[in-house]
């Protein structure tokens, strides 16, 4: 077995299925309550929890056992990874899946999102959709992703043809000059981009607090 995945869950050689579940369960749920705390404390466990939910889930393959989590505790950690910013915690602990349904290319797909990849966050989402076509958050959630990839696509393109017809510094969308706003907010007629994309991170998230991912 692993030392370093033992050494992390405080086992030695030998330890049986119920020995790492056991340890593993310990200190999780001693991490998840340091997590919140001031400083490096906090910060080193966040780092931890990655790292138990890692040696976790190679051990028990190990082991030849699924983690018993699989299809809920760890996607709910992902979920408070993201809502909490941590991005590259919540690609780690998707990253350590074997099985990869429907939910887990949702949560990707937001994963990919919040990295501003939309092409690799539309390709999860219709994963995602194909596997559960009945879910509606998922259908929704796309319809809203596509809406922001052509606005975005229309808005640089205008962007573009904006800067050749206006060399000067003249006022463009609602007063604002190509040089003091971003191209999000000079573009869209009485449609705001960032109401849009404020819009899109908001349904993702609400799916993630709500619990209607299926």
């Amino acid at each position: 077995m692993n030392k370093q995945n033992l050494d992390i869950l405080g086992l030695s050689e030998g330890a049986t299925a119920e020995d790492v579940k056991a340890a593993y369960e310990t200190l999780r749920a001693k991490y998840l309550e340091e997590r919140f705390m001031d400083g490096e404390v906090g910060n080193n466990a966040a780092k931890m929890l990655t790292r138990i939910e890692t040696a976790y889930s190679e051990l028990l393959t190990e082991l030849k056992e699924t983690p018993a989590h699989d299809g809920g505790e760890t996607f709910q950690r992902v979920e408070e990874l993201i809502k909490d910013g941590n991005i590259q915690d919540a690609q780690r602990v998707l990253d350590g899946f074997n099985e990869r349904g429907a939910q887990w290319h949702y949560l990707q797909s937001v994963v990919f999102y919040r990295k501003n990849w939309m092409n690799e966050s539309k390709k999860q989402l219709e994963i995602a959709i194909q596997l559960e076509p009945d879910n509606e958050k998922y259908k929704e959630t796309y319809r809203k992703l596509n809406e922001k990839i052509n606005y975005d696509a229309t808005a640089g393109a205008q962007n573009a043809s904006g800067a050749n017809a206006n060399a000067g510094n003249q006022s463009a969308y609602q007063g604002q000059t190509m040089n003091s706003a971003s191209s999000d907010e000079q573009m869209g007629g009485n449609f705001c981009a960032s109401c849009l994309d404020c819009c899109y991170t908001y349904l993702c998230i609400s799916c993630l607090c709500d619990g209607c991912c299926r």
